[in-house]
């Protein structure tokens, strides 16, 4: 028993060392509109920031941890010097929700991109 409450630590300290490696990328405070899409439905959304990993979420309405979600950003052609918007379409999943002055805090990790032209 004492051997596998070691392992169940173990897994713990690695998870939390991949997600804080996962944190280490830079951010950016981008403020967005975005509907997220899960499988309890839409919901409207705005990204708080934006990194090469994954992106934080403002929203009124829980999802849980580790519900995989789908979304498109919709990143403005003078934000990223392009000439015209630049549509990204996400697949993710929830590693983080919190509640914060009344809305949620929904972090999510992009595990598939798409660009497409907008």
């Amino acid at each position: 028993m004492a051997a596998e409450a070691g392992k169940e630590l173990t897994i713990a300290q690695q998870e939390r060392k991949r997600y804080s490696s996962m944190q280490s990328a830079p951010r950016f405070p981008l403020h967005l509109p975005v509907e997220v899409m899960s499988q309890s439905g839409a919901c409207a959304a705005e990204t708080q920031n934006i990194s090469a990993n994954g992106v934080l979420f403002a929203m009124d309405r829980d999802v849980p941890v580790g519900s995989l979600v789908d979304f498109t950003i919709l990143l403005p052609g003078e934000i990223v010097g392009a000439r015209g918007n630049v549509q990204i379409d996400c697949h993710g999943r929830v590693v983080r929700s919190f509640e914060d002055e009344g809305r949620r805090g929904v972090g999510v990790v992009i595990d598939e991109y798409h660009f497409e032209r907008a």
